[in-house]
């Protein structure tokens, strides 16, 4: 999984698959999901995410992996 942001368009991409997106739909206004060919979800677009969301700090929590808290 990754998370990228943009800031010049202020948004947040979070890339769960490394699947090639074939279709989108906007769940709610500005989050738009992608979906694979066998409608796995692949990825979360985030528009205006510094509004929706709080980017200053990300906490990873009972992840099968290494746990840390990261701050901006």
């Amino acid at each position: 999984m990754k998370l990228n942001y943009y800031p010049e368009t202020d948004s947040l991409y979070i890339d769960l698959a490394e699947r090639t997106s074939i279709e989108s739909k906007e769940v709610s206004q500005g989050v738009v999901l992608d979906y694979d060919s066998d409608g796995n979800i692949v990825g979360i677009d985030i528009d205006n995410a510094s509004r929706k969301l709080d980017l200053k700090k990300l906490i990873l929590s009972k992840l099968p992996t290494e746990t840390q808290t990261l701050s901006a």
